[in-house]
């Protein structure tokens, strides 16, 4: 990381570069369940009905001062990854403003051939299988909290829940 930062000073000095980490996130309408306390005696409830629609929730996260820029999708891909970076680099100003350089994870998106990266975006890949590499994974427990032990009825219903 420190030499794709330094390689790209060197390519324009006269910007900024930043580093944000970026990752995914899936939250479904299988519910999500933790322990909770109770009065003695009395059972807790955890209304829940399992089901398998999901919505994703993409973080592009600076680990220096912890802004977070947030994205919402019903799926991923390859062209919905190169949506996300092209906004991603007009929101943080990529190529005019700064510079900004990506950590991410292998997942099969991120790694697909001819993926188009914004001006001003550059890409860097962790070792595989290093989620504890990953800043933005302690996001997950924070976005997850909203909806622990909540019944959603459907996607639109999680969405707001969750913005």
């Amino acid at each position: 990381m420190a030499q794709a930062v330094d390689e790209e000073e060197a390519r324009e000095p006269r910007l900024p570069v930043v580093v944000h980490a970026s990752d995914e996130h899936r939250l479904g309408l299988k519910p999500v369940t933790r322990r909770v306390w109770a009065p003695a005696g009395e059972r807790t409830v955890a209304p829940g009905h399992h089901r398998f629609k999901r919505l994703h929730v993409t973080a592009f996260v600076a680990p220096a001062t912890g802004e977070t820029v947030w994205y919402l999708s019903y799926g991923l891909s390859k062209p919905f990854l190169e949506r996300l970076l092209a906004d991603f680099a007009r929101e943080v100003g990529a190529g005019t403003r700064c510079r900004a350089v990506v950590m991410l994870d292998n997942a099969g998106w991120h790694t697909q051939p001819n993926l188009t990266v914004p001006e001003g975006v550059r890409l860097v890949y962790l070792p595989p299988y290093t989620p504890e590499l990953q800043p933005a994974e302690t996001l997950w427990p924070l976005v997850d909290e909203p909806v622990v032990n909540r019944y959603s009825a459907n996607l639109d219903e999680l969405e707001r829940v969750v913005e």
